[in-house]
């Protein structure tokens, strides 16, 4: 039963998915008809000019104080030299922002949209290049290219090419977090976290997909228990999803009656994580910044005795990126506003220690004080995009509640 209810869910996404990318296609609007598209060549004082007295909406999750904290910090600086507010709107889903500019597009509205910037990556990407819900290719164009580290993926995105339509920002690794007094030899693979919890009932949980660590908690268990991970590098089948992820619904089957509250209610974030282990009530915590311990240390939300680690297989990995929606209403300010946040000023902000601790993708020489000591784990990349929405789904449809 469970099977046929998993082939009918995942037939119902795959023909959203068709039915939003034919509605879009079909549009009479297209991005040759926005008077403000970048041009192939920049002229960058021009730009920085005609960015004065803009705001820049900036759609970004908004789940972290330390990231708005630095936000904050960024609009100061951008207004303080360059004139540009930016304002962040805080989402809990970037998807939501992706559907407003899907029905902008319908709706005809190819300028003076409502969203100017998006933080975005994976499927979220993906959706917004095939339905052309993004402006011309600019990143390469930016002044603080220049300082950008090529031997990261900065030109794919969750195997996508990313075609210079979004400038990479940070980087960001699934790391599980232990107290060292409490637990000082944790579970390094799934099967291990298996016999962990059966030692330790109610003392593992992970964030409920679609919470963007949830779900890479799905994916970095299914990569381990799977036959062939080279399946996830490719586009979901629907012929074979069932047969893929049934080690994951068997595992974590096992899994959930000895988690916290035995798997009927799950932490709604990495910070609730976080947080539930500085209480004492679990014994990991998760969370996609492999310096989250020291920033979380230096605010006082976790004890000194706490660290980061990753599973023997490697942490999953990404890069998540900065773009620019097709009907921006201050593509100015926007260009002026990334390129800011890509230079050795705001990227050795971004990563100090003490603050957010995002690892920069700039190269080593560019960035200062403690972001310097980043540290970076042995890396595992992300399957094929499409696998995101579909193992949400599946989870969804068994566990949810």
């Amino acid at each position: 039963m469970k099977n046929l209810m998993e082939q009918k869910m995942l037939k119902k996404v795959i023909l959203k998915i068709a039915i939003a990318t034919v509605f879009v296609s079909t549009s009479s609007f297209s991005l040759a008809q926005d008077t403000t598209t970048i041009s192939k060549n920049l002229d960058w004082p021009r730009i920085e000019k005609q960015a004065k007295g803009q705001t820049v909406y900036f759609y970004a999750w908004g789940g972290s104080q330390q990231i708005n904290n630095y936000l904050r910090w960024a609009d100061k600086q951008l207004q303080q030299q360059f004139d540009v507010r930016l304002q962040h709107v805080k989402v809990d889903d970037i998807s939501t922002a992706i559907s407003r500019l899907l029905a902008e597009k319908a709706a005809g509205k190819v300028t003076g949209g409502t969203i100017d910037m998006l933080w975005i990556n994976g499927e979220n990407f993906k959706n917004m290049k095939q339905n052309q819900l993004i402006t011309q290719p600019f990143a390469q164009q930016l002044p603080s290219w220049q300082f950008v580290n090529k031997d990261f993926p900065v030109d794919n995105d969750f195997t996508e090419p990313t075609e210079g339509l979004e400038a990479p920002w940070g980087i960001g690794q699934l790391i599980f977090i232990h107290d060292k007094k409490r637990t000082p030899t944790p579970p390094t693979s799934m099967k291990q976290l298996l016999t962990f919890a059966q030692q330790n009932p109610n003392k593992f949980s992970y964030p409920q997909p679609p919470s963007f660590h949830g779900t890479s908690f799905l994916k970095t268990a299914l990569l381990e228990l799977v036959e062939d991970p080279a399946l996830l590098y490719q586009a979901v089948d629907e012929k074979t999803f069932v047969k893929t992820t049934q080690p994951l619904w068997q595992y974590l089957d096992q899994l959930h009656p000895l988690s916290w509250q035995q798997g009927k209610q799950f932490p709604t974030s990495s910070a609730h994580t976080m947080q539930l282990l500085d209480d004492g009530e679990l014994d990991l915590a998760i969370s996609f910044n492999p310096n989250e311990v020291s920033s979380a240390q230096s605010n006082g939300t976790l004890a000194e005795t706490t660290d980061s680690y990753a599973m023997e297989n490697g942490a999953l990995s990404n890069i998540h990126f900065l773009s620019i929606p097709f009907n921006a209403n201050a593509k100015q300010g926007a260009l002026v506003a990334i390129n800011f946040l890509l230079s050795p000023e705001a990227q050795s902000k971004k990563g100090d220690l003490s603050q957010w601790g995002d690892p920069s993708v700039l190269k080593t020489q560019y960035i200062t004080g403690s972001a310097a000591n980043t540290k970076l784990f042995k890396s595992v990349a992300e399957p094929h995009p499409s696998w995101q929405a579909a193992l949400e789904q599946a989870w969804q449809q068994r566990y949810g509640h």
